[in-house]
């Protein structure tokens, strides 16, 4: 395992983290709390150290479940969750549609008390604004100055070590928008939606990261199943899977897959067969290659793919040509006319 700085923070943190998203919620086929359980221990015993959480994950039980399998190590692990879903007025709605914001301090200081309560810890390394929108980052903006305040209070004491912001799934201007505000304005390190396929947020972002010397996280590395090398034109997905919210047709849906799995093939031919690597780990690779990124949430549902992924700084690693030769063609959308880099699936 590789650990780096998390710029603009004292944190250092595991490059492969896991988001407890996939073994606190049912999003993503892991229905047995015993068994999210025992994923999230065996990631720590391989070397994961990044937790990645939210407060509106299971409406706080993907918390609770994190103490439940890692409070006996608390001091020894990174503790990043988000806020600003307003999950104690609001019920889980259907769709898996989003809930209300409330980005008052008044609210900040009831979901930070909630989610100390439920992780069983006292101070929590990384609290990250869920999905904000422009009112909660832009300076001058009188919600937005007084939220940002109040996170400074509270790290001075002591209930945070770090503050910064995780993005939405969209893949558009308005993302890249927020996300720069963030790592410019703010100058808090950001979670962003980014791999070989969906570079949209990353070839933005990562250049205003890198001057100002704030750090990023890295989700979906694997294009939302595409990159883990199991997907085919057969795949279903499950009621319940969170990509079935993402894409709304049958037919985007099909045209997604289609042209994902022809670029998964050119990659595999060029840049997999015979290299010393899986596409998956090739995936973890290519998002790290930034100095701005400090880690990666590979989404993990399985004790093979977790053992695949952790591995990845043992397999062959991307190199500066290898790297190059992948650009030129995402550049060229791997040869297709039809673009659909702007679908958006899933987290």
């Amino acid at each position: 395992m590789e650990y780096r700085k998390l710029q603009g923070t004292d944190l250092t943190v595991s490059a492969v983290g896991f988001g407890v998203w996939t073994v606190g919620t049912t999003w993503w086929g892991v229905k047995d709390e015993g068994m999210g359980k025992q994923l999230l221990r065996r990631a720590f015993d391989l070397g994961v150290t990044f937790f990645d959480n939210a407060d509106t994950y299971a409406s706080g039980r993907a918390e609770e479940l994190q103490r439940e399998a890692l409070g006996d190590v608390r001091d020894r692990i990174v503790i990043g969750t988000k806020f600003g879903y307003d999950i104690y007025n609001n019920p889980e709605r259907a769709g898996q549609q989003e809930r209300p914001h409330d980005w008052s301090p008044a609210h900040l200081r009831r979901a930070l008390e909630g989610s100390l309560r439920r992780l069983g810890t006292d101070y929590i390394d990384y609290y990250q604004l869920h999905n904000p929108r422009m009112d909660a980052l832009q300076p001058g903006s009188a919600l937005a100055d007084d939220l940002w305040a109040e996170l400074d209070r509270a790290k001075a004491e002591g209930l945070i070590r770090a503050y910064g912001t995780a993005l939405g799934p969209a893949l558009n201007e308005r993302q890249i928008e927020e996300g720069v505000s963030s790592v410019r304005d703010r100058r808090a390190p950001t979670q962003i939606i980014y791999n070989l396929l969906e570079q949209m947020l990353g070839e933005r972002i990562l250049p205003v990261a890198e001057d100002v010397g704030v750090g990023v996280v890295a989700r979906v590395p694997h294009a939302s199943g595409l990159l883990e090398g199991y997907m085919t034109l057969d795949t279903e997905f499950e009621p319940g899977d969170h990509r079935n919210w993402r894409l709304t047709t049958n037919a985007r849906r099909k045209a997604w897959m289609e042209d994902g799995l022809k670029k998964v093939e050119q990659i595999n031919e060029q840049f997999v067969a015979g290299r010393g690597r899986t596409i998956g780990q090739l995936a973890i690779q290519f998002a790290l290659r930034s100095p701005a990124m400090a880690s990666v949430l590979p989404n993990i549902y399985s004790a093979v793919g977790l053992d695949e992924y952790v591995q990845a700084f043992d397999a062959a690693p991307l190199m500066g040509a290898e790297y190059d030769a992948i650009q030129a063609l995402y550049r060229a959308n791997f040869g297709m006319e039809r673009d659909l880099r702007g679908e958006v699936v899933a987290q």
